[in-house]
């Protein structure tokens, strides 16, 4: 029977194993055992994380209905919150539904206008956002640059000789960082400024330094301001602007003919020091004059015969020599009292001589210098003897490509020549080789041959002579000035040059020390003064203030980039830099009156300065040195504002002796003592802002103290929280009106109030039963206002739309059950 059992049961296995391998529709299943096992593991794992999630969501349910809240609408409300962007209607609309239609066309008007709005404040914000910093980075820009090389290409010359960096080294504080020229300079600047500012006529700059150099007992810087006060000693063209004046022929012509006469009269000096040094050789003899004069100096220099030497000899020495030196040393009448005793030797060139001596503007007619340049490229070109052919092409301003190097050995000697060759009228009658401008003879100094050619290096003096001679007065400046030991020399030049409006100005403060810029003329250069005198005062300006705003003081008439007066610009960095506000700008008096500062001499309107100080103080974070400057400038709506941004943060904090709320609580105080016995006020809102920040000082320092009656009495009168159920409506009403300032204190001012009542209530539960003076009924009642005070504090902090401190709410509900 079994085993009949045991087959009919095989053959229906069988049977239905081969109707499901039939079902094509179903996938074939094989597990053994263990794999069955793990299936069900993770089935009973999923069942049981649903459950503890639902057994999660019952424990939020009860605690948060324990404090009022309807877990299963408040899930509700957020389920039905749509993520959508689009302006589609939440639910479709019939196409005949006109009404519904209009509300969806309504609101997606509204929400197009508001999308549109953000869009543009979003724009609008970034656009600023861009433009401050550009600001601020052309700023930077300028610290940047003033900390670089003036002279383009040298700034990125990392060679051993290259010259020191504009930054000077760290000095020791308190320590000057100026050396004794440039205090010697400082000083007569000083003397300058002063009688400028007192209304005294203007003394002459350039003598002024000039006797700088006479102290320093040095004959290169002497020689320098003597050329400078030469060069600078012509009358202004009148014209628009001094591009216009110094480009002018008359200008250039007064320049050319002053270097001349410099260039004359220290060859003159030169002969006459060369003679009386050598008395028994020169053999000068009793009779004065430049004459007697040139013929000791040759008993020198050319103390033997000469071969090549052309017509003659006057009293043992080459007439044409003779007469070269006489020109040399400019004095055209020994000339011609040479060529008179000579002239049946000349032919016409006494003719031509006389003609030149005559004109104005030593230069012959267009005759008579066609008729000796054409004798001399006939005859002289190739003559033998240098000095004949040296004083033909100086009458003649011709053959301007011989350098007559026999004669002119020195660079002084061949400036003077070249200078005599110079031509400004073009009546086209000259020859290319026969012309030489101005220009061209600056271009050939300056760029042809440069700073190599005249070893600038090794003699900087003759260099800045060369193109200071030949008018290039800003190229002149801008090398001097990276030559750092003659530095404070060039600034003083171009002090000089500014103040008789001769130098040439770059238009943008960003541009190199040494530029041009386009429509200029070719060889006109400009200097970036604004960026020379920043740079010199860089050295000594957080040593030295005092000096530094004497230079600054000759940019009170320039403006940088956006339009803002250099002179309070640099004023204004100078102080923050140095941090020497009461020198430079005053000081505040106990009695409020302010004691005039180093400034008032310079600028009339000196509130405008110290506005200035302040803004930029404030916009660097200072603003403890911004009040202050405020209050000098009387602004007390500011003064009140930043006191009020200094006071927040520190309320709260417990008081200590040097600490910041300790030293910003006495400020605060001075100030409004100071403010109500004067009768000053701000602005309504932030004044009372100012006195409310104050009161709250003093409620946390008696807080603190533990003087809880004292601070809970100062609560009472400042009003600013409920403490009767009847006043959390007013009080929340309130709290509408409070600043930001205010505001940002309230979860430590609730917490010191709820902190006291709690105080006050422990120590009413820790008293006697009840005494006689004090019975049990009044201790009950007090109980009863402490617990009822507790919970408006509780019901305002839940009404105020306002955000406090996470824990804020759970630490004012724990001490209120406490007190429960």
């Amino acid at each position: 029977m079994d085993a009949e059992g045991f087959g009919e049961l095989l053959q229906q296995a069988e049977q239905l194993a081969a109707e499901t391998e039939a079902v094509s529709e179903l996938p074939h299943v094989e597990r053994n055992l263990q794999e069955i096992q793990q299936a069900g593991e993770r089935l009973r794992s999923r069942t049981l994380t649903r459950t503890s999630q639902d057994a999660a969501d019952v424990k939020a349910s009860i605690l948060l209905g324990s404090r009022g809240l309807d877990i299963f609408h408040i899930s509700q409300r957020l389920e039905s919150l749509s993520a959508a962007t689009t302006f589609e209607p939440l639910e479709p609309v019939k196409d005949t539904d006109i009404q519904g239609f209009l509300k969806n066309e309504r609101d997606n008007a509204l929400l197009s206008a508001i999308e549109e709005s953000r869009r543009r404040t979003f724009l609008l914000a970034e656009e600023y956002h861009r433009e401050s910093m550009l600001v601020q980075w052309e700023q930077v820009k300028q610290r940047v640059l003033h900390t670089l090389l003036g002279a383009g290409e040298d700034a990125l010359d990392f060679s051993q000789d290259v010259e020191p960096s504009f930054v000077s080294e760290v000095t020791v504080p308190g320590r000057s960082a100026l050396d004794s020229v440039e205090v010697a300079y400082g000083r007569q600047i000083y003397i300058f400024n002063e009688k400028i500012v007192n209304g005294h006529i203007q003394p002459n700059l350039g003598d002024l330094c000039a006797s700088v150099a006479e102290s320093l007992d040095d004959k290169n810087v002497s020689d320098m301001w003597l050329m400078v006060k030469q060069m600078t000693d012509v009358l202004m063209v009148p014209a628009k602007d001094t591009l216009k004046s110094r480009t002018s022929v008359e200008m250039q012509i007064a320049f050319v003919r002053q270097a001349l006469n410099f260039l004359e009269n220290s060859y003159k000096n030169y002969t006459m020091v060369t003679v009386f040094g050598n008395l028994h050789q020169a053999q000068l003899g009793g009779v004065p004059g430049t004459y007697q004069l040139v013929r000791s100096f040759l008993n020198i220099k050319l103390p033997g015969p000469l071969p090549g030497m052309q017509d003659g000899e006057i009293e043992g020495h080459p007439v044409w020599a003779v007469i070269y030196y006489c020109l040399r040393c400019g004095d055209l009448n020994a000339a011609m009292q040479v060529v008179n005793r000579v002239q049946h030797q000349l032919g016409d060139f006494k003719t031509w001589f006389q003609e030149y001596m005559n004109s104005p503007d030593r230069r012959l007619s267009p005759t008579s210098e066609n008729k000796l340049r054409l004798h001399y490229r006939r005859v002289l070109r190739n003559s033998a003897d240098p000095y004949k052919r040296a004083v033909y092409c100086l009458i003649g301003k011709c053959d301007i490509s011989d350098n007559h190097g026999e004669v002119a050995d020195k660079t002084e000697d061949y400036l003077w020549l070249k200078l005599n060759q110079v031509c400004f009228d073009d009546d086209g009658s000259s020859s290319p080789q026969d012309r030489l401008t101005l220009p061209q003879l600056q271009k050939q100094l300056l760029e042809d041959y440069g700073e190599s050619h005249f070893s600038a290096s090794q003699q900087p003096f003759l260099y800045f002579q060369v193109l200071f001679l030949t008018a290039q007065f800003e190229a002149a400046v801008a090398f001097l000035f990276r030559v750092e030991r003659l530095r404070s020399h060039a600034v003083h030049v171009a002090l000089v040059l500014y103040e008789l409006r001769l130098l040439l100005k770059s238009s943008g403060q960003s541009a190199q020390l040494l530029s041009q810029e386009p429509g200029d003329p070719p060889m006109v250069r400009r200097l970036n003064f604004i960026r020379l005198l920043m740079l010199y005062t860089r050295k000594f300006e957080s040593t030295d203030p005092r000096e530094a705003l004497q230079y600054f003081y000759f940019l009170r008439n320039e403006k940088d980039s956006q339009g803002e007066n250099m002179f309070m610009r640099c004023v204004s960095e100078l102080v923050i830099e140095s941090r020497e506000f009461d020198m430079l700008l005053g000081r505040l008096e106990k009695d409020g009156s302010r004691k005039p500062g180093v400034i008032d001499k310079f600028a009339g309107d000196t509130r405008a300065i110290i506005s200035k100080v302040a803004l930029e103080a404030e916009n660097k974070g200072l603003f403890e040195e911004a009040v202050k400057l405020y209050e000098l400038a009387k602004n007390p709506d500011k003064v009140l504002e930043l006191m009020n941004r200094l006071l927040s943060p520190v309320i709260a904090q417990v008081s200590a002796p040097q600490s910041n709320k300790e030293r910003l609580k006495n400020t605060a105080v001075a100030i409004a003592e100071r403010y109500r016995s004067q009768g000053i006020a701000g602005e309504k809102s932030v004044d009372s802002t100012f006195y409310l920040l104050l009161d709250l000082t003093t409620f946390f320092d008696e807080y603190h103290a533990g003087h809880v009656d004292r601070a809970y009495d100062v609560m009472e009168r400042l009003k600013l929280l409920p403490l009767s159920q009847e006043s959390v409506e007013e009080r929340v009403a309130a709290f509408r009106n409070f600043s930001d300032e205010v505001r940002h204190n309230l979860s430590e001012v609730l917490l010191a109030t709820m902190n006291i009542l709690f105080t006050q209530h422990k120590r009413l539960k820790g008293a006697p039963a009840g005494t006689p003076g004090r019975p049990q009924r009044t201790i009950e009642d007090r109980d009863m206002q402490l617990r009822s005070q507790a919970r408006a504090l509780i019901t305002f902090a839940g009404m105020i739309p306002y955000n406090m401190a996470g824990d804020t709410n759970a630490r004012l509900v724990q001490m209120e059950l406490l007190m429960n």
